[in-house]
């Protein structure tokens, strides 16, 4: 059985599995199953789209972030590339059972590794004109005698050019689908990906004018349908991928993670300086000033974080660091007590943010590479960590990136239907790590032992094209699935 693996970078729930004008996602749903998808902490593009490929989560691939510390070393945070990754993952083990995959913008994917098929670059392929963005190289060639330049990404989407931004959003994203039907009619393949990264875009850069829970929302905005349409949008183009399909393809659409309302950002070095916890050996900055532009007191530090959607904190024990402060036998202890402080962090007028934070070694099954020794979602993900010191100020109305509407939510969506699959409604506790060892084993691969995900219990013998759904079928894999709590 093929599959079709259709990613939608940041899909929302409410609206991928709750818009009645989406009806190709609509029909799928019908046919098979869907739900919200509980991503992996943090809930972040990447490592998250390889959490779902490898079925392992993000400690266990030791990746952190779109940038991970390499060593303890105060100031050495590398950008992730697609050579990071070594584990296992499902084209991987399609290959190995002698299957061809076609991988479209599937983060990370820069340096082009080779697969067995046609590989695209992603959003982090730094210039399609310049240097190789595919494998095999002459694949570049082809998709830009059929669309011109190949657009990975947009440029600037922190901006108030709000028309610019929708219309460049719009043409990449016709061109990415371009290109997709192109290598489904083209091709070989047994294992198709496209991931699109013009939603999470969208939600960024046109989430206040969408959602009225947002502080800053305006209902009488000109861009207050912006993101629906674009979703309407996206469901036209999936109609077009889905009519080119074979009886016998398994379809799998999904988001990596959701979206929500982005309150404000939250300064968290600046917090870590009221509390005691960091030092500079200069005055205060005049200005904002990023972290790496500072000059710190180790010897008087205890902690400092990198900024982004989320806060990573580290911590500096003696013996780890170079300038370590916190004795070795006091790092649990010191570190509890700083969970403790965070989890108590405040809102501009003193209201309790209900900020979350994981400790690596609870959250992950293996903890690799240089962890942050405390993962934080301030405000549960309704404030972005900002990690510049200068502002002033612990709460700032947005970011100190650009104007920024919208933070990652721990849930996505998936709709999951093919040949084989009841039409068994909407499932519960469905997890991103799950994806991957369900479309292997109802494809009817080997499930590589490495996989942390469970195979979701769908299928029911010997899938094929034109096999009838039986409903003794139905009702067998319906008590299979509430047996194990994905339905009630």
């Amino acid at each position: 059985m093929k599959i079709l693996v259709i990613g939608l970078d940041c899909a929302a729930p409410e609206i991928l599995l709750g818009d009645e004008s989406l009806p190709n996602i609509r029909q799928l749903m019908a046919l098979g199953g869907y739900g919200r998808l509980e991503s992996v902490v943090p809930p972040i593009t990447v490592p998250a789209w390889m959490c779902m490929a490898t079925s392992r989560d993000p400690g266990s691939l030791g990746a952190y972030g779109f940038r991970n510390a390499v060593d303890r070393s105060y100031d050495r945070l590398k950008v992730i590339d697609a050579d990071w990754f070594r584990a296992v993952n499902v084209w991987d083990q399609v290959a190995m059972q002698g299957g061809r995959s076609v991988l479209l913008g599937v983060p990370p994917s820069y340096p082009p590794k080779r697969v067995n098929g046609v590989r695209v670059g992603c959003f982090l392929t730094p210039d399609t004109t310049a240097g190789e963005y595919t494998a095999p190289p002459d694949v570049a060639d082809e998709i830009e005698g059929l669309v011109g330049p190949y657009p990975v990404d947009v440029d600037d989407f922190r901006t108030e050019d709000k028309d610019r931004l929708r219309d460049d959003i719009l043409e990449m994203t016709g061109k990415h689908f371009e290109v997709a039907r192109h290598f489904l009619r083209t091709r070989d393949w047994d294992y198709f990906q496209l991931v699109e990264i013009g939603l999470d875009r969208m939600h960024h850069g046109f989430w206040k004018h969408h959602d009225p829970r947002h502080v800053r929302h305006d209902p009488a905005s000109p861009y207050r349908d912006v993101v629906r349409d674009y979703y309407r949008y996206l469901d036209h183009e999936i109609g077009t991928l889905l009519e080119l399909l074979e009886e016998d393809t398994l379809v799998l659409v999904l988001s990596d993670h959701g979206a929500r309302p982005l309150d404000g950002g939250f300064c968290i070095n600046e917090w870590l300086l009221e509390e005691g916890l960091l030092a500079l050996e200069g005055p205060y900055p005049d200005t904002p000033t990023p972290f790496e532009e500072l000059a710190v007191d180790w010897s008087a530090t205890r902690a400092w974080s990198a900024g982004g959607y989320y806060a990573r904190i580290f911590m500096n024990v003696q013996g780890r660091e170079a300038e370590g402060v916190i004795p070795v036998d006091g790092y649990d202890a010191a570190r509890a007590e700083l969970r403790r402080r965070l989890e108590a962090t405040v809102g501009p007028d003193g209201e309790p943010l209900g900020t979350r934070v994981f400790v690596p070694e609870e959250v992950y099954e293996t903890v690799n590479g240089i962890a942050p020794d405390l993962i934080v979602y301030l405000g549960d993900l309704a404030w972005r960590a900002v990690g510049s010191v200068g502002h002033g100020s612990i709460h700032i109305p947005g970011n100190d990136t650009g104007p920024d509407d919208c933070n990652h939510a721990q849930h996505g969506a998936f709709v999951l239907a093919g040949p084989g699959i009841p039409a068994v409604g909407e499932l519960q506790g469905v997890r991103l790590l799950d994806m991957a060892p369900t479309l292997l084993e109802l494809a009817g691969y080997d499930v590589p032992d490495s996989m942390q995900g469970r195979a979701l219990p769908l299928g029911v013998g010997p899938a094929g094209p034109g096999r009838d759904r039986d409903p003794e079928d139905e009702r067998t894999v319906r008590e299979r699935l509430a047996g194990l709590g994905y339905i009630s």
